[in-house]
């Protein structure tokens, strides 16, 4: 009897010293998991990210946390955890491959909202589609087309492939490719450009304008023409010139070459 209660005082005091253990691991898991959850909250809202998408990543990472506090407690009492990382595991797994594509939407959306490459109101293009962002989502995306179609794509077919942001920069460099015919006068057709391009408020000095002769084609000599402009004048810059351009030569009686065809008949 004597030997019995012995066996007992030194189980209970080994089991008190893990229960204290695995208490302080609850308490220490919780303290960390939390300052965690407000590290990932802080981080959002730095990224201004939207908050009920912040609130349930951080709540995800703090369950997610709290999951293995308590396993490293379970363990610490001596209770096999095995069993129970492998259902864990398994249901992971199971739930994984039934919701793969909203979780690689999900993923994707997060990966857009924390590094922004673009905005509500840029024009994108991303996806297979061009258009305006209007909403962004953590599983989707939405365009508005310039002929007002709203379109929506996945968030892992945006990150997937290649984004280009025409709103990004505040400027952009507007081309042109004018063509004239052989018989002109190269200066002067670069006189009439340039003082075009003086010309137009909308069009910035710096970067400074490019006028020159770049290419002599089958039928006329073509003049590369380059301005800069704030990103919301592009087009109104690039239609004013194109229109303006042609003005101009037709005053100045600048022939601007179009395709032709000679016919020739024979007569037998």
């Amino acid at each position: 009897m004597e030997d019995f209660m012995n066996k007992l005082i030194e189980w209970g005091s080994i089991f008190g010293i893990k229960l204290i253990a695995a208490i302080a691991i609850l308490i220490i898991g919780n303290i960390i998991a939390k300052n965690i959850r407000k590290l990932i909250l802080k981080l959002m809202d730095k990224r201004k990210v939207d908050k009920a998408i912040s609130s349930f990543i951080s709540s995800l990472a703090f369950s997610a946390l709290w999951v293995f506090v308590i396993l490293a407690a379970l363990s610490q009492l001596g209770i096999q955890t095995t069993s129970f990382m492998t259902i864990i595991g398994a249901a992971g797994l199971s739930i994984g491959l039934a919701l793969q594509g909203s979780l690689s939407n999900f993923a994707s959306g997060f990966l857009i909202i924390l590094f922004r490459p673009f905005k509500v109101g840029d024009y994108v293009e991303a996806g297979g589609v061009a258009g305006s962002i209007s909403k962004i989502s953590i599983f989707t995306t939405d365009f508005t087309t310039p002929d007002n179609k709203k379109i929506i794509v996945p968030n892992s077919q945006i990150m997937n492939g290649t984004i280009t942001n025409y709103s990004a920069e505040k400027t952009r460099r507007v081309d042109f490719t004018f063509g004239v015919g052989y018989e002109m006068d190269i200066s002067r057709v670069k006189d009439i450009m340039n003082n075009i391009i003086k010309g137009h408020k909308l069009i910035l000095k710096d970067p400074e304008p490019f006028v020159r002769l770049g290419n002599l084609g089958d039928s006329s000599i073509d003049f590369t023409v380059r301005v800069w402009a704030e990103t919301e004048d592009y087009w109104t810059v690039y239609f004013d010139l194109v229109e303006k351009v042609k003005e101009e030569f037709d005053k100045a009686e600048i022939n601007i070459p179009y395709p032709q065809m000679d016919v020739h008949l024979i007569k037998e």
